[in-house]
């Protein structure tokens, strides 16, 4: 008999992500072995059938596990070899640890590389319903503006050819382990993710179970919602400043130039979008830019401009980025030796 979870999982990624939008191209599927990415596999394959698009299976070994890193790169092999799906796999250079930003920017640059190199027009990605719960949550503790409750967006463009997708973004953990065990299908476990040395594994492990119980048990739903609704607005204020920053910013190799003017109108939440906008833009680390520090960057840009042929005294922000302001320009750049021409 069927498991109506299970049946659940194909239907939700088929209506969240239409099999006539995908199955005749080729998709870069991001794979690490985990039940997530497995689910997704499984999925995509399963409901393509035997359409004349092409699945490729990507694994990053990022080598951070010894041996059970290992052991995910031949169990991803063997799973390719089974669905009859090409496998691109690439590994770090080392084994020594990073953080989780070097990481993340590590295996999206492994996933952009690979769609180039296979034609991928979309890649997708198994982030789930209890990530997007997880992402938010993390973002309001931390300090966060509308576009971290927004939380974890759908698709995005990876690069002029190819758009990242995120289809399970609706899936929760039930369904995933239900069509897998429907299935038969095994898995991989990763041990670090019980570990409470890591805060999203306590926010996932303790405080959320202490949420539910004490104080609301649909509290997933309430963030979901939240989220939905957030993204909506943030949508809105980004497509507003794309625009703003077409029209008077100069983007350059390592730097961008953007017109303080659009950063000294009242509306403060307008002109904090603009400068994540060009953040996003130049593909640098969003992570530790808090609320506090998107505070004090607008700050910098909005002092009194500094008298015509001199700077203000430059800052430093998250990432390396050296932020400088002339009379009328605000520059923020990857490397400090690069100055104002």
């Amino acid at each position: 008999m069927n498991d109506p979870e299970a049946d659940g999982l194909l239907r939700k990624l088929a209506a969240s992500w239409p099999v006539e939008a995908w199955r005749d191209v080729t998709v870069l599927v991001a794979i690490s072995g985990g039940a997530d990415s497995v689910a997704l596999t499984r999925g995509l394959h399963a409901l393509r059938g035997t359409g004349p698009g092409t699945l490729v299976l990507a694994h990053y070994n990022h080598r951070q596990r010894g041996n059970e890193s290992d052991a995910d790169e031949r169990f991803v092999a063997e799973l390719a070899a089974q669905l009859d799906c090409l496998l691109v796999a690439a590994r770090a250079d080392s084994e020594v640890a990073q953080s989780e930003d070097s990481l993340r920017r590590a295996r999206y640059a492994f996933l952009t590389q690979a769609a180039s190199e296979s034609g991928a027009r979309y890649v997708a990605t198994a982030h789930t319903a209890d990530d997007q719960v997880e992402t938010v949550l993390f973002n309001i503790l931390r300090g966060t503006g509308l576009s971290g409750l927004a939380g974890i967006p759908r698709c995005r463009e990876l690069n002029e050819a190819a758009t990242l997708i995120r289809p399970l973004l609706g899936v929760g953990r039930s369904d995933i382990l239900a069509y897998l065990g429907q299935l038969g299908q095994a898995y991989r476990e990763d041990i670090s993710n019980a570990s409470l040395a890591y805060t999203r594994n306590r926010i996932r492990h303790e405080l959320l179970p202490l949420l539910e119980t004490n104080y609301n048990p649909l509290v997933r739903e309430a963030l979901l919602r939240l989220a939905k609704v957030a993204r909506s607005v943030d949508e809105s204020g980004r497509s507003e400043a794309r625009q703003q920053l077409s029209d008077n910013c100069r983007p350059r190799a390592q730097a961008v130039e953007i017109q303080t003017n659009l950063l000294r109108h009242d509306d403060e939440a307008a002109a904090k979008e603009i400068l994540r906008e060009a953040w996003r833009r130049q593909d640098w680390p969003l992570a530790d830019m808090t609320s506090q520090r998107w505070d004090e960057l607008l700050a910098f840009a909005r002092q009194p401009p500094p008298s015509r042929g001199t700077q203000a005294a430059p800052r430093m922000f998250p990432g390396g980025i050296r932020a400088e302001l002339s009379v009328e320009i605000l520059r923020l750049a990857t490397q400090a030796e690069d100055k104002f021409e």
